[in-house]
């Protein structure tokens, strides 16, 4: 396992200057329907008015094109790769967040492995602007640093609200539920019963539900049952669920897809949700065998994943538990108590059950009359080839109603910059139908607020969470004008005090349990 991510900083040559410009005309028209690609929220370019452009398409009208940027060479005839562009497959995961204060909380300092940053950024409310439909509002902000000539910048995606209980698709939910033996510890498979039951209770009756258990072998103790009438004979098969042995993850999941598709519903979403610790030691144990497995019901179904970790410390497979998840087209997300557990499964899953965008990507572009450098704080695992970003084979994120994601950028402006400084674009499949779509947002540098405490106070949660998740991982380029802890400690204090916002209040104290580990 890595103690230490890679971080990739992005020095912008002079000869992308000509090349953006061409790239730029070309923008016009790129989104496959037409409409999203003229349309823009928060100032967003439209056609050539976005400098630099991301990258434009080029051969194929189907969206599966693997354009990029006109490439420039230099005098002895190199071609230079597009450092001007940044592109990223868009991740809601909070599990690293969750999994940092519960440590923290037992008096242990995380491995820095286990830290990544859009995890910490995305565990908190937004106000970004919704839009009415499916897709995205694209928002870019941004605040300078006390040093000289760094900014942070902000690239918020958000997702129409949730809609009412009543007026989302009717859910196909198999749960998958780990009950070997390390499960018996407590604030595991009894906060998965205790939050399962209360589910339960919550779904409509045209919801279905399906369960299967694995420890040495994988079971299908309910397959896939229409709620209505059926509520106790739910309730009965998560009542049964108990520890037995060892961890074959591997055969749950196998088990979990077949049962999802066994019990396909048309019309439905069909998610497979799998609630585990992730200490696979039985059967296959790696992530991208275990997913090939099951790539069938991954692609020609739709199935996304859900993944729910419990565990603490050593007792918990963060690594395996991402990465299934991230390949899986789906997110995670970490619960240690019975209140997150309870939020998770019967507010979160049930409210959020649609999908409003699939496969969806980011891709930002630094205009290099303005920006020398710049370096996207996280995302490491989510990287996408700038050629890649519509190219809609390659593998983006799926995201549903009322989430935001949110890509903070450590910028180096020029000395005396003045003007366009960035173009985020994002784009997207229609859960349906699967119709490529693009949105963007740009920011200019006067529009760059003068100090970080200038910022909205939702952009100073957000810097805030990364600096802590840079303090936690202890990189070898931390972000520019980096706080100590005990300067962390007031800002998350004040900011608790400001928002009255109770999650901001667990960063707070979250930065006070690490202050106390001399970190």
């Amino acid at each position: 396992m890595k103690t230490h991510r890679t971080h990739r900083t992005h020095r912008i040559p002079r000869l992308f200057v000509v090349a953006a410009a061409a790239t730029a005309l070309l923008l016009t028209g790129c989104g496959a329907d037409g409409s999203d690609a003229d349309r823009a929220s928060d100032g967003a370019a439209r056609g050539s008015e976005a400098f630099p452009a991301p990258s434009a398409p080029r051969g194929d009208t189907d969206g599966n094109t693997d354009g990029g940027a006109d490439k420039e060479t230099d005098e002895d005839g190199r071609t230079a790769a597009p450092d001007h562009l940044s592109t990223f497959a868009l991740d809601v995961d909070t599990a690293s967040y969750g999994y940092a204060r519960r440590t923290l909380t037992e008096g242990q300092r995380p491995d820095p492995s286990t830290i990544r940053p859009e995890e910490f950024v995305n565990s908190f409310r937004q106000d970004y602007e919704r839009p009415d439909g499916n897709g995205f509002s694209v928002t870019v902000d941004g605040a300078r640093t006390g040093v000289d000539d760094w900014s942070l910048v902000r690239v918020g995606l958000a997702t129409r609200t949730a809609e009412q209980q009543g007026e989302r698709p009717p859910a196909a939910l198999t749960f998958v539920i780990d009950v070997s033996g390390s499960m018996a510890e407590p604030g595991r498979l009894d906060l998965a019963r205790s939050a399962l039951g209360t589910m339960t209770d919550r779904l409509r009756d045209d919801d279905s539900v399906a369960l299967v258990t694995f420890s040495g072998e994988a079971e299908t103790v309910l397959p896939m049952t229409r709620l209505g009438d059926h509520r106790d004979r739910v309730h009965q098969a998560i009542s049964g669920l108990e520890p037995t042995d060892s961890t074959n993850l591997g055969a749950g999941v196998e088990t979990g897809y077949a049962a999802a598709v066994e019990g396909l519903r048309e019309g439905a979403t069909n998610r497979v949700v799998l609630v585990s610790d992730a200490l696979a030691n039985t059967g296959d144990t790696d992530a991208d065998s275990i997913l090939e497995r099951i790539s069938t019901a991954r692609r020609e179904h739709g199935i996304t994943l859900f993944g729910v970790g419990v565990g603490v410390g050593s007792d918990y497979g963060d690594a395996l538990m991402e990465r299934l998840a991230d390949k899986g087209d789906g997110h995670t997300t970490y619960v240690s108590t019975e209140d997150e557990a309870r939020e998770v499964f019967s507010t979160d899953l049930p409210r959020n059950i649609d999908l409003t965008a699939r496969d969806a990507k980011a891709q930002v572009a630094f205009d290099p009359e303005t920006v020398a450098e710049f370096r996207l704080i996280g995302y490491d695992d989510r990287r996408v080839a700038d050629d890649d970003f519509r190219d809609d084979r390659v593998d983006g994120g799926e995201v549903g109603p009322g989430h935001t994601v949110t890509a903070l950028y450590a910028v180096r402006t020029e000395p005396g910059a003045d003007g366009r400084l960035a173009t985020a674009t994002v784009r997207w499949l229609d859960p349906d139908t699967r119709t490529p779509h693009e949105n963007s947002g740009r920011l200019e540098t006067g529009a760059l607020h003068d100090r970080l405490t200038d910022a909205p106070v939702r952009f100073q949660v957000t810097t805030t969470a990364a600096y802590f998740a840079d303090a936690l991982r202890r990189p070898e380029i931390p972000l520019p004008d980096a706080p100590s802890l005990g300067e962390l400690r007031e800002t998350g204090e004040r900011l608790a005090n400001e928002t009255e916002d109770k999650d901001v209040r667990g960063l707070a104290d979250a930065i006070d349990d690490a202050g106390r580990l001399d970190l």
